[in-house]
């Protein structure tokens, strides 16, 4: 088995297992423990000491939207990866402003509600930036059943994994009426671990 995702199933990782769930690819999985992170075997995958971590073959790659890109264009172009030029440019949109609008304005209560962070005041601050992003995806949705094309893609994998912080850290967004149905589309779909906290 070539492919190997490293990871607890509770971290992005999952980002990663639910892509490859979604293409019936098999894949090894190796449950990381957090005090192993920074041991010279795991640093050799992802240098970074953090998760995931994700070999295929020779190939080693770290940031699990970047690795559902690789997997989707490599396992599943015509069905979860666009055919299409233009859509590939939307897939590449929608996946970076997830990381780069939605994620420091989710990540900060999240990390109260898990416990590693005291911050209240400053993930309130963040959250409270929300609205504004999210409108965006909202108006993107409307008419619409998922972000890129007719069918559920990886765009919707890696946006839905960022948004649905969120839920996890408690962040209300029942307003942008849209994108919270989008959300629930995309999390009930079987390949998702519903255990993730992605």
């Amino acid at each position: 088995m070539a492919v190997t995702i490293y990871g607890s199933p509770m971290s992005r990782a999952a980002r990663v297992m639910w892509c490859a769930k979604e293409l019936g690819l098999p894949y090894e999985h190796v449950d990381v423990p957090w005090d192993k992170l920074k041991e010279a075997n795991f640093l050799a995958i992802n240098p970074n000491g953090k998760v995931p971590g994700f070999c295929d073959g020779e190939l080693k790659l770290f940031e699990s939207l970047a690795i559902n890109l690789y997997l989707a264009k490599k396992f599943g172009t015509g069905e979860l990866y666009p055919t299409s030029l233009e859509d590939e440019g939307r897939t590449f949109q929608w996946t970076l402003w997830a990381a780069t609008e939605v994620e420091p304005l989710a990540l900060p209560s999240l990390m109260v509600q898990l416990g590693y962070s005291k911050d209240e005041a400053g993930a309130k601050t963040a959250a409270d930036k929300l609205p504004a992003a999210l409108k965006v995806l909202d108006d993107a949705l409307n008419g619409r059943e998922w972000l890129v094309g007719k069918k559920f893609s990886v765009a919707d994998i890696n946006a839905a994994t960022v948004v649905g912080m969120c839920k996890y850290a408690k962040i209300d967004i029942s307003y942008a009426k849209n994108v919270a149905a989008w959300l629930d589309r995309c999390m009930a779909r079987p390949a998702r671990n519903p255990g993730a906290r992605e």
